[in-house]
Order: C-alpha cells, then sequence, then structure tokens
C-alpha cells in the first residue's frame, strides 16, 4: 500500500505517519527526515544536498527523487511506502508516479489532514516551545504555510482527478485521529 499523506504544516501528518508505518510495518518517507540522514552519513546525494540546504535553498527535485529510488530499493518498501512531506506540487507527483509505475505500483490513497488555521498556529506555538524548531516561529510558519497553499494544496485536486483523496478530520488526540486513518484505509 502506497499512501501520501497531504496537509498544511503542523496538521499531524508525521506524527500519523509514524503510527500508520508503525501499525503497517510500511517504510515512511519524511523528505527532511532523508535529506538530514543523508547529510549526517554524508551519501553522494545527501552531499550535493548540504550544499543547498546551506545556503537555505530548496533541494533540487532529482535529489530528492534519487533519495525516494533509495528507500525504494528497500526491503521494507516492498510493503509499501508512506510518503508525509513529498509529493509538494504535480511535477514532483507525476516523477513519483513514473518511480512507482516502473516498480509496477502506484499510489493506492491520498490523505488529506484537515485542520483549522487558528489550531495549526496553537501547535506551531507549541511545538517550536516543546523542540525549539527554528521552522516554527509565526514569520517562518506563515511563510510555510502560503508555500504549502500555492504549490501544495493544487496536489488535492490532482489526486481527487483519479479519486485517490480521503479527507481525515484532524483535531483531536493522536488516537482519534489514527482511528479516522484506519478506518479511511481499512488496516
Amino acid at each position: 500500500m502506497n499512501v501520501i499523506l497531504l496537509g498544511p504544516p503542523g496538521c499531524g501528518k508525521g506524527t500519523q505517519g509514524a503510527v500508520l508505518a508503525e501499525r503497517t510495518g510500511t517504510s515512511r518517507i519524511g523528505t527532511g527526515d532523508l535529506l538530514r540522514e543523508a547529510v549526517r552519513t554524508k551519501t553522494p546525494l545527501g552531499l550535493r544536498a548540504q550544499d543547498f540546504m546551506e545556503k537555505g535553498l530548496l533541494v533540487p527535485d532529482e535529489i530528492i527523487l534519487g533519495l525516494i529510488q533509495e528507500v525504494l530499493n528497500t526491503d521494507k518498501a516492498s510493503k509499501g511506502l508512506i510518503m508525509d512531506g513529498f509529493p509538494r506540487t504535480v511535477a514532483q507527483a507525476e516523477a513519483v508516479d513514473h518511480l512507482l509505475a516502473s516498480r509496477d505500483t502506484g499510489i493506492d490513497h491520498v490523505l488529506c489532514f484537515d485542520v483549522p488555521k487558528d489550531e495549526l498556529v496553537r501547535r506551531m506555538q507549541g511545538r517550536a516551545e516543546a523542540e525549539g524548531r527554528n521552522d516554527d516561529n509565526p514569520e517562518a510558519f506563515r511563510k510555510r504555510l502560503e508555500v504549502y497553499l500555492k504549490q501544495t494544496a493544487p496536489l488535492v485536486e490532482h489526486y481527487e482527478q483519479r479519486d485517490l483523496v480521503t479527507n481525515i478530520h484532524g483535531l483531536g488526540s493522536v488516537d482519534e485521529v489514527a482511528a479516522r486513518v484506519q478506518e479511511a484505509l481499512e488496516v
């Protein structure tokens, strides 16, 4: 089963992706995690990505797709993938489709987490205080939300045309949202 998790920053994609991966035994791909690990272990793709990251630039799709290709080559990926934070654009979605098609598989489900903006802000503030994340300050969060609305939100329409989208009400405890995810995927 290949699943894409969509939604604005702070909607719970990462948390629910981890819960779902644990429940199903599939690989969770968080592009931020992939990039940080590739940089930490100094892989060829990680070294290329590091140059962009240190300059504050977006890492090019070809590097991200290369990292995803590496994950696809693992035994665990044969059980499926949970993609959290990728794809971010329709072009990236089409590239993922080609990668998966080359393995005779495709996207099975797209879960779109719906959380009101005031709750997203509250979560970001809490996460910034708890984890000290630089990207959770109000200005950075506003920019991330704008980027999501401009670049990533159109993915919902892209996948709705293929009847793959299920909207998930993202308010409630982790367990309550996880139950909604489980029901949507019938896992």
